[in-house]
């Protein structure tokens, strides 16, 4: 049983909220019929998930023809030890 709060706000129990996979902060929809009342949880728009999806994806694509492109133009030989004034063997001599 739930008790309405001083706000008009509601608890709902957790094992219902389970039961019906309704999750922190999802909406939920209070409908009327005659004296009933009743919650249902609110139908998401698949549609726009599914935009927001393809949408990732291109976002993907473009980053790794970015990062492809600099994987061509880059090669460890690009600067040599006389350009930096140190080698890679001198970090490690004791």
């Amino acid at each position: 049983m739930s008790k309405v709060s001083t706000k008009y706000q509601i608890t709902l129990p957790r094992g219902l909220a389970r039961a019906h996979q309704i999750v922190p902060g999802e909406e939920v929809i209070f409908e009327e019929a005659g004296s009933a009342l009743y919650l249902r949880r609110e139908q998401k728009d698949t549609g726009a998930i599914k935009d927001a999806g393809m949408e990732r994806l291109k976002r993907f694509d473009l980053a790794s023809a970015r990062q492809k492109a600099r994987n061509q133009t880059w090669s460890p030989t690009t600067s040599s030890a006389s350009d930096r004034g140190w080698t890679r063997e001198e970090l490690y001599r004791r």
